[in-house]
């Protein structure tokens, strides 16, 4: 077995409606270019900053990459998180999403670890996480669950 570390390099969601994902992920500010006509329908990508890229397929797309592939109801288990400019932006894009009629899982809030943090879900329903840079004079210790 080789020490070669894995390298996160692709997400990928497969969605129920490419339409409304690409809407939501271009409202909170992704760049996700038209394609190919014969394609906008099943596969999209967002290009992220250091080659990451998080890509919607549609179930039909998926099942051709993935032989072992069931269609999943709502949503997933996990939070996509993204980090934003500023404290102000976790609240400005919360708000600017959730007045669009997207879901609000958590509304912003200075969080224990020192981030501004708020969750909206997209048309799909998982948890999109927004979060500001940290500021390590505003940590403070968690009350355990």
């Amino acid at each position: 077995m080789t020490n070669e570390r894995p390298v996160l390099n692709q997400i990928n969601l497969v969605v129920k409606d490419m339409d409304a994902m690409v809407t939501f992920y271009r409202s909170l500010g992704l760049e996700i270019p038209d394609t190919d006509p014969a394609w906008q329908a099943h596969h999209r990508t967002a290009a992220m900053p250091e080659g990451l890229d998080l890509d919607f397929d549609s179930d039909e797309f998926a099942q051709q990459w993935n032989r072992g592939w069931r269609s999943r109801g709502k949503g997933a288990m996990g939070v996509l998180g993204f980090h934003v400019s500023s404290r102000e932006a976790v609240d400005e894009l919360y708000e600017g999403l959730t007045n669009a009629g997207y879901h609000g899982q958590q509304v912003p809030y200075d969080a224990f670890w020192g981030a501004r943090y708020a969750i909206v879900e997209d048309p799909d329903g998982n948890a999109v996480g927004l979060m500001s840079p940290i500021d390590p004079a505003r940590r403070t210790t968690p009350t355990p669950p």
